[in-house]
């Protein structure tokens, strides 16, 4: 009997070859590249959003015209140590100009046009006007706050971008002459170590001062980075693209925690309060002219006790259980679906689509990658389908290296 069970038994690898092998998985590569660049998309299209509704309110919610004034955001900054470019000057034409380059970051960071360099653009945007006025916001600008940052560390282009086109072109159609100039990327990494300069300059009213060491490191980096490609691209290369795959990777798993940890704190601070006890939470804000933006519905719901009942425990009962089922791929899934619907709910209800946009955005990087190359390959056909077949057949070379780069990428 011992014969055919020894038979088919598996033998257990080595303890050290897993270890081996775990390194290699984290040091060989980026992980998780289309649940990064749907995070990329999430959270710049939700600060373009925002940046567009506000546009005829700029001036009130974060420029000289606002109940917060520039003396009383150079003080609150010069105690919190927060980090902003508009307490530079208090000029107009200089709010213009930080506002107006957060919506063009915002925008090539969602089409992915050089990520590395305008996710830094994007960051110092955010940062600039959230801390500019740091009693607006519901909730999701703390959100979208971290997210900046985190996106700096991150590969976040590698799919779903012009970086990824523009490199799967270069594959193509330059494999026997060499990489050709890119003359954009220097020309921006130029001005932006001008910025850094002045940021410097203005350290003592910009504040904390990890973040243009940050930034630093970041510009020099990237210096680096563009030297040993043409001058040592071998070994030295091959480091540095290391140090970016577990920056990457730490970054990754950064944001999974907070997402994690959102809901876990939220979900506990709910059980504590005797609303969401006794199942009547959800009934107040539906009641709330402030937050009704559809008062009809919002009655409609409001009225059966059940329907009330039965969403305030669930949103409990999903916050609190999604952390423990990151291990389980079918009950993390559907407690994923769960929370993005409820976020969707929220925006619809009660009348708050930016923070719903940047929570599910958040929810996002938990996405399957399956899912995600499935959904891209539709967009694709669609898009290729509405622009008509002589743009979907014009460059099948490029189809297959984008073929060929996309298995390399995927996580499970």
């Amino acid at each position: 009997m011992s014969g055919p069970t020894a038979t088919h038994t598996r033998p257990r690898e080595p303890f050290d070859r897993r270890i081996a092998r775990a390194v290699q998985a984290v040091t060989g590569r980026a992980l998780g590249p289309h649940q990064t660049a749907v995070v990329r998309i999430g959270f710049s299209l939700t600060w373009l959003v925002f940046l567009l509704r506000e546009l005829p309110h700029r001036h009130e919610m974060y420029g000289p015209d606002g109940p917060w004034s520039w003396e009383l955001a150079r003080r609150l900054t010069a105690d919190n140590r927060a980090f902003t470019v508009l307490m530079w000057s208090d000029g107009r034409v200089w709010f213009e100009v930080v506002y107006g380059l957060a919506v063009l970051s915002a925008a090539l960071l969602l089409v992915g046009w050089h990520t590395r360099a305008v996710s830094v653009v994007f960051m110092a945007g955010v940062l600039s006007l959230q801390n500019r006025s740091v009693f607006l916001g519901d909730g999701g600008d703390n959100v979208l706050h971290l997210a900046a940052i985190y996106l700096v560390l991150t590969r976040c282009g590698q799919v779903w971008s012009l970086d990824a086109r523009r490199a799967a072109r270069r594959a193509a159609r330059n494999a026997d002459r060499g990489p050709r100039e890119d003359i954009a990327g220097p020309l921006l990494w130029t001005v932006l170590g001008g910025f850094l300069l002045a940021t410097t300059w203005f350290s003592d009213v910009t504040g904390e001062w990890w973040l243009p060491v940050l930034l630093w490191v970041l510009w020099l980096g990237h210096g680096l980075w563009w030297l040993v490609c043409r001058l040592a691209p071998g070994e030295p290369r091959t480091l540095l693209d290391v140090l970016a795959n577990l920056t990457h990777n730490a970054a990754l798993v950064v944001i999974m925690a907070e997402v994690c940890l959102i809901y876990a704190t939220a979900g506990w601070y709910k059980i504590q309060g005797s609303r969401w006890q006794d199942g009547t939470a959800l009934y107040y804000p539906l009641h709330l002219d402030y937050f009704s933006p559809w008062p009809a519905l919002s009655e409609l719901l409001g009225a059966s006790g059940i329907m009330v009942l039965l969403l305030t425990y669930g949103t409990v009962i999903v916050q609190i259980a999604f952390p423990f089922t990151l291990f389980h791929r079918r009950a993390k899934n559907v407690l994923l679906v769960a929370m993005m619907l409820e976020h969707a709910g929220i925006a619809l209800l009660l009348g708050l689509p930016v923070f719903s946009l940047a929570m599910i955005s958040a929810d996002a990087v938990f996405l399957p990658t399956a899912f995600l190359v499935a959904l891209g390959a539709r967009v694709a056909r669609g898009r290729d389908r509405v622009l008509g077949r002589r743009s979907a057949g014009a460059l099948p070379e490029q189809r297959r290296a984008g073929e060929e780069h996309g298995p390399r990428t995927l996580v499970g």
